[in-house]
């Protein structure tokens, strides 16, 4: 359904994936077990293939977008690519994966993977600048007409990159995206525009893209000690969750449904019923420190150490942002380790923070995004 390391990808107007996206991931996939620092291949693998896939072209979990389009990565200069992994997308699923943030990343190991994905593709070109200036009052019907369908708004998100995240904007430069829509994004649903929109549109609707940019919260809360208790409300009883399972995809025949979604609703009714039960936040630390539901351990999907401390008869709830792919990896791994009650929040921490639920969040954390219609 719904680390990305959406590292970044801009497809302005439809950016499609190799095939149409996909709403839901059925299951986690295997976590491969790496040392950090041991090898572009490595910490791809471990942090960045289970939503862009192992090949690179995305879309194995929601909106996290191809990194080897060619005409993206012609485009995308170095340091656009390691913003995007160190800063991420605030208030989508990709996260801050630099140590700096609260991520597990130092900077070279930043850079042999962006040199690693580089090595599948373009190496960067000279753009073409924009010279014309661009209205935002021309540019917004040409925006809505062309691009939002996919692009979506800062209210509503749409299935493909999002234009106007902050950090997305702070780095992506006029050049970049004139590129996109002058080019396209070859053999996905993003045309090239060329033939549709002349100079002077693609200057409007940049300007109108540019007026999208709200400003982002700098700061985190401390990060977590590692010694954060697991158990909220140690006295209560069980909640007794009845789970319910995605439909088995067509193209997986062996697929066993498996009942391990569990709605935001009734975990809040749990909480407030007064429910002993484990919430973990399977992103990285560095989102647990922007904004994470109240009473929530941080163990990331890429660290399963604190799973350790949990009895086997513990009743969890493991939530990320996909919403179900990364906390997928978190229950597979229980359920491997033979807990019998470990769930996925069905619509994840963004639906829960929107709904008001109880969080705790630093200092000007703004609102997510809705989801898109299904």
């Amino acid at each position: 359904m719904r680390l990305w390391i959406a590292l970044l990808v801009l497809f302005v107007a439809c950016e499609g994936g190799k095939a149409e996206p996909v709403r839901r991931a059925h299951r986690g996939s295997a976590m491969t077990s790496v040392a950090v620092g041991s090898g572009g291949a490595q910490t791809y693998a471990r942090f960045c293939a289970p939503c862009h896939a192992d090949d690179l072209t995305g879309y194995k979990a929601d909106h996290a977008p191809s990194l080897v389009n060619p005409t993206f990565l012609e485009s995308a200069t170095d340091s656009f690519l390691i913003d995007a992994i160190q800063q991420g997308r605030p208030g989508t699923s990709m996260a801050a994966y630099a140590k700096a943030f609260g991520g597990p990343l130092d900077g070279p190991t930043i850079a042999t993977l962006v040199a690693w994905i580089r090595s599948h593709g373009s190496a960067p070109r000279q753009l073409a600048p924009v010279t014309l200036a661009g209205d935002v009052a021309r540019g917004q019907p040409l925006y809505e007409t062309n691009c939002q369908k996919c692009h979506g708004t800062p209210a509503v998100r749409g299935e493909f990159v999002s234009l106007s995240n902050p950090r997305f904007l702070a780095t992506a430069s006029d050049a970049f995206l004139s590129h996109a829509i002058v080019y396209g994004r070859p053999g996905t649903q993003m045309i090239p525009w060329q033939q549709t929109l002349g100079p002077q549109d693609i200057a409007d609707v940049i300007a109108y893209v540019r007026s999208l940019q709200q400003s982002v919260a700098d700061q985190r809360l401390p990060p977590p000690t590692g010694h954060e208790p697991v158990f909220i409300n140690p006295s209560g009883k069980p909640p007794k969750f009845s789970g319910h399972a995605d439909p088995c995809p067509p193209r997986e025949p062996k697929c066993k449904q498996d009942p391990r979604f569990v709605p935001a609703a009734a975990v809040k009714k749990a909480l407030d019923d007064g429910n002993k039960l484990v919430i973990i936040d399977a992103r990285p630390s560095s989102e647990w420190m922007i904004v994470h539901i109240a009473g929530a351990v941080s163990i990331p999907y890429s660290d399963f150490t604190r799973l350790d401390e949990i009895p086997k008869d513990a009743w969890i709830v493991a939530y990320c942002a996909c919403p179900h792919h990364l906390s997928g990896l978190v229950v597979d791994e229980l359920e491997k380790r033979g807990y019998q009650h470990a769930f996925v929040l069905d619509e994840g921490i963004n639906f829960w923070q929107r709904q008001k639920y109880p969080i705790v969040a630093a200092p000007g954390v703004a609102m997510p995004a809705a989801e898109p219609p299904r």
